[in-house]
């Protein structure tokens, strides 16, 4: 892979968020759920759809902090306008599990 500067990555704006909503996305190519994610009061509520099914059932998921960039422009999955790409590392089999701060910290905060 090829380095980058420190100025490129200052530029990719990944911040923690507390998910708010999430729903299954059915309709979705492959299996995913989505998100309704507050980012507090600078960035605002924004929706995601993350494959994450594997691992995860919506009703799990309200309550808790996960990373994600914030600054790509939107994407249509479907039907549905993801806003920002949640994070996550792939388990042995590549299925997704989320990355978050080990703790609570404030919505929004960024990552350094």
């Amino acid at each position: 892979m090829a380095e980058i500067s420190f100025d490129d990555f200052l530029k990719v704006d990944v911040r923690v968020g507390t998910v708010l909503r999430a729903e299954p996305y059915p309709e979705a190519r492959k299996p995913a759920i989505k998100l309704w994610i507050d980012f507090g009061a600078e960035i605002g509520e924004k929706k995601s759809s993350a494959q994450i099914t594997e691992h995860y059932q919506p009703d799990m998921l309200v309550g808790r902090q996960v990373m994600a960039v914030v600054n790509f422009p939107p994407r249509q999955i479907g039907r549905f306008m993801s806003e920002v790409l949640v994070l996550g590392l792939p388990d042995e089999n590549g299925e997704i599990v989320l990355i978050g701060p080990g703790q609570d910290v404030p919505m929004g905060g960024r990552l350094m």
